[in-house]
């Protein structure tokens, strides 16, 4: 059982917000096992992304309230698999924090160049490792955006500089990939609060879409063989995409990426307290 908790603050005006809504797939089953608000809410559809949203206006009467959703959750480990009917030139476009070309392409290339790699799949290989070779996992500075251009000047972050760095250098090297933001399970308890969000990427080589986690690969670099191509099964996925533009959209704009709620406060954006926490079902023997 996975527990999306968010406290609302002080209220003087009106409000709204933005909450992402886990999905299943192929390698997440999800039952939405309840929804808890203090008014009415909306499920949008992020079409572009395929991702499910909701959505919630606010009036100060609602100040100290909370939005609780719970899921009932059965993941499996992700690898290497097929989609089916997708355009891969969406995949290689910029994107606000992820652009592409000058500087992404030269290091792209140099990269590929030395590995002397001739295939996407090595090709991205390539780029992976350059990664976990050069980047410090550190949540200091500006980081938590997922902007490509810090990533590359500081060469530290945490998962969203990294994925979004592997993503502007594939992408600059014509290897279709994308961004997504969820959670991991503690797999060294069965209960208990989660330590914020993670983020992981995924390349398109050989007909199939590729998982990788390069932070953790970057923390636990024995696997780090094993965050090319597979995701564990301790996950869940919330969201997909970068710049997501549901309707209604926020006056901040798109959204950069959707793990944590975007809040706002008479259209200015706001902090919210958000926490996660989990319950794993015992099997019985």
């Amino acid at each position: 059982t996975f527990t999306y908790e968010v406290q609302l603050p002080e209220l003087k005006e009106s409000a709204e917000i933005w909450l992402p809504i886990a999905q299943s797939d192929s390698f997440q089953e999800i039952e939405i096992l309840s929804i808890d608000a203090p008014v009415e809410y909306q499920l949008l559809s992020e079409d572009e992304n395929k991702n499910s949203i909701l959505y919630l206006k606010l009036l100060s009467k609602h100040a100290h309230d909370k939005i609780i959703i719970q899921y009932q959750v059965q993941r499996t480990e992700k690898s290497a698999y097929n989609e089916d009917a997708f355009n891969p030139k969406k995949y290689l476009k910029a994107t606000a924090l992820n652009p592409i070309g000058d500087r992404f392409e030269l290091i792209s290339s140099s990269v590929i160049e030395s590995k002397r790699a001739n295939t996407p799949l090595m090709k991205a290989r390539a780029l992976y490792d350059y990664i976990i070779d050069n980047m410090r996992y550190a949540k200091e500075g500006v980081y938590g955006t997922g902007d490509a251009n810090y990533a590359c000047d500081s060469k530290s972050g945490n998962c969203t500089e990294f994925h979004s760095f592997f993503i502007s250098l594939a992408r600059s090297a014509r290897i279709p990939s994308r961004f997504a933001v969820g959670a991991s399970i503690p797999s060294e308890r069965n209960e208990g609060d989660i330590d914020g969000y993670h983020c992981w990427a995924e390349f398109y080589a050989e007909g199939k879409w590729w998982p990788v986690d390069i932070s953790e690969a970057n923390k636990y670099t024995p696997l780090a063989t094993y965050y090319f191509g597979h995701h564990p099964a301790n996950r869940i996925e919330f969201s997909r995409g970068r710049d997501l533009r549901p309707d209604p959209l926020p006056k901040s704009g798109p959204i950069n990426f959707l793990a944590y709620p975007i809040f706002e406060i008479d259209g200015k954006p706001a902090y919210i307290k958000t926490t996660f926490s989990f319950k794993r079902a015992m099997s019985k023997i």
